[in-house]
C-alpha cells in the first residue's frame, strides 16, 4: 500500500508526541517532587491570612513527606507573593497527601484559602539529585530562584550543556549549595527549569562574575563563547527571583539534611 504524506505526517506528529515518554520510560524510578502553590493575600487580610497559614503548616504539615515550607518573594512581578511548598515526595504518594483527615480541608478553606485572592496556580518540580549540590547540613534562609525556558525539541541538548555547567560549578565552587528542579508539566510560562541557591548573606550579589572564567578552567581556552551560542539555540529565555523563607509560617524550621537530597 502506498503510504501518503499526511499518513507520514501523522506518524511523525505522534513520534514528536511520544518522545518525552519514550525517555522517561527508559529510566523510570520513583523520584522526589516538590508541590508549589503560589499564594496572594487579600490585602486587607494580610495579618489574618498569615495567622491562618501558619497555624495550618504547623498542624498538618510539620513533619513527614508533606511537610510544607513557605518564601516570600522579594523581586519581580510576584513580589509580595508566597510560596507554599510541600515535598520532595514521589507521585506514588501523591494520592495520600492529607485531604480532610482531622479537618484538614475545612481547616484550609476557612483560616487561608478565605483570606486569599483565588488566583492561586500550582507547579509540580522534579528534584535532580544528580546536578544539585547538597554537600553539608542548612538551614534555609534566602533563596536565588533562577528559571529557564527550554526551546521546545531542543531538552536533550540542553541537558549536556547543563551538565557542563555543574561540572564548573562542583569543580570551581563546591562549598556552595544549589538545587536543579524540572517542571513536571508543560507550560508557556518560561518555567521549564529552576537553578535554586541558598544563601545566608546578599553580599554574594556585589561580586565579580567569575563563570565565564571558571567555564574555561574547567572546558579549555575559548569554549565560553561556544557555550553562549549553545545557550541561545537551546533556551528562549530566563528570569529570576528572590525569595525569602518564613520559619512562621511554615510547618518546619527550614533545616536541609544533605544526606536526604542525595
Amino acid at each position: 500500500m502506498k503510504t501518503t504524506n499526511s499518513t507520514k505526517l501523522k506518524k511523525l506528529l505522534l513520534t514528536l508526541l511520544l518522545v518525552p515518554f519514550l525517555l522517561s520510560a527508559q529510566e523510570a524510578r520513583d523520584y522526589g517532587v516538590f508541590t508549589n502553590l503560589m499564594l496572594t493575600a487579600h490585602p486587607k487580610k494580610i495579618a489574618e491570612f498569615e495567622a491562618g497559614l501558619a497555624a495550618h503548616n504547623k498542624k498538618f504539615h510539620s513533619d513527614g513527606a508533606h511537610q510544607a515550607n513557605v518564601f516570600f518573594v522579594m523581586s519581580g512581578k510576584n513580589f509580595g507573593k508566597y510560596i507554599w511548598s510541600m515535598g520532595p515526595i514521589p507521585w506514588s504518594a501523591m494520592d495520600n497527601a492529607p485531604q480532610n483527615e482531622n479537618g484538614h480541608n475545612d481547616d484550609w478553606n476557612a483560616n487561608v484559602a478565605a483570606h486569599a485572592l483565588s488566583e492561586s496556580p500550582v507547579t509540580y518540580w522534579r528534584f535532580d539529585t544528580k546536578r544539585s549540590n547538597f554537600t553539608k547540613d542548612f538551614k534555609l534562609k534566602n533563596l536565588a530562584v533562577f528559571m529557564l525556558d527550554i526551546k521546545r525539541f531542543k531538552g536533550q541538548e540542553f541537558m549536556g550543556l547543563l551538565d557542563k555547567v555543574t561540572k564548573v560549578f562542583k569543580t570551581k565552587d563546591s562549598d556552595e549549595q544549589w538545587g536543579i528542579y524540572f517542571n513536571e508539566l508543560n507550560n508557556m510560562d518560561g518555567q521549564d527549569m529552576a537553578w535554586v541557591n541558598f544563601f545566608d548573606s546578599s553580599s554574594w550579589m556585589s561580586e565579580e562574575d567569575k563563570f565565564p572564567q571558571w567555564y574555561e578552567e574547567v572546558h579549555g581556552e575559548g569554549t565560553f563563547m561556544e557555550f553562549l551560542k549553545e545557550f541561545g539555540d537551546t533556551t528562549h529565555g530566563d528570569f529570576q527571583e528572590l525569595w525569602a523563607f518564613r520559619p512562621d509560617l511554615s510547618g518546619t524550621d527550614g533545616s536541609v539534611q544533605s544526606a536526604a537530597r542525595q
